[in-house]
């Protein structure tokens, strides 16, 4: 097949998924008033995929390529199942970029979760790609959540502030602190484009959330740096953290975050008091 008539056949392919659709079962609002055609419109399913309504739009009509990282968006944009998103790839010359299978895990250099260890009583974990949560020590279970019982897939830093009730609960500021999240995913987006996990984490988040659809489509960007961190914890209540971030050395693209409470303060008690219930807890469960 030649790739003028692949791009023609991937045009109608997704042209006919969209009919198929309706804006309720994507979490769509439905405007008044009769809709001119069947199903989703292009510029519904562009703003599910997080592109452009005029590049949608030329891929309907087969004058553009497909890109994996378009591919992995448009697969949960238009809810294919297993035999479609084959079809898909197939069609967009793109069949060894389909995510079958993760990449190698990410694993943090010894030094780290050595240096982890040691900051007892101090929040810290290790980002990795599209910023999975890859190592953390007990103090950051103590602030933020077991790590160790979430599935491995759930083990993400963006995916948590946009889903998980309790995680969300403990950011006062969280629109700030979420939208700050959102940018550097941006910029990792920028560091791998073609990441076809990272194409998918955005489409599943992008249907899931309209704030995260918004403030990814804003294409602002964030990368490694300092701030402040403002939480309300349900054992101590509220807690101001400075939040240093440090980037590896290595080339990896992993990053060391470390919360830290000036002495002499309330969060720093807090804090103080938080981390160390937490390893009575832990002794008391070695011995049981």
């Amino acid at each position: 097949m030649t790739e003028p008539s692949a791009r023609r056949l991937l045009g109608s392919f997704l042209k006919a998924r969209r009919a198929e659709l309706t804006p309720e079962e994507c979490g769509l609002p439905v405007s008044g008033g009769p809709r001119r055609v069947a199903g989703l419109r292009r510029e519904e399913v562009a703003r599910l995929a997080s592109i452009s309504v005029d590049y949608y739009t030329r891929l309907e009509q087969g004058m553009v390529r497909a890109s994996a990282s378009v591919l992995g968006s448009l697969v949960p944009a238009l809810r294919l199942d297993e035999d479609q998103q084959t079809y898909l790839y197939e069609l967009a010359g793109k069949s060894d970029a389909r995510p079958r299978r993760r990449r190698s895990a990410q694993r943090p250099r010894p030094a780290v979760r050595r240096l982890l260890a040691r900051l007892d009583g101090t929040p810290a974990l290790v980002l990795g790609r599209r910023l999975d949560v890859i190592a953390w020590n007990r103090a950051a279970v103590a602030l933020w959540t077991d790590f160790a019982a979430l599935p491995a897939a759930r083990r993400n830093y963006v995916r948590l502030m946009f889903t998980d009730p309790a995680f969300q609960a403990l950011h006062r500021k969280w629109e700030h602190d979420a939208r700050d999240t959102v940018a550097a995913l941006r910029m990792e987006a920028a560091d791998d484009p073609t990441d076809p996990e990272l194409a998918q984490l955005v489409g599943e988040l992008s249907l899931r959330d309209d704030d995260f659809r918004t403030w990814w489509a804003e294409q602002r960007v964030s990368g490694t740096g300092s701030g402040t961190k403002h939480y309300r914890h349900p054992l101590v209540g509220d807690l101001t953290l400075d939040c240093d971030t440090w980037l590896s050395p290595d080339g990896s693209g992993q990053r060391l975050v470390v919360l830290t409470a000036e002495e002499n303060t309330p969060s720093h008690d807090a804090l103080r008091i938080l981390t160390s219930w937490t390893a009575e807890e832990t002794v008391r469960g070695t011995r049981a």
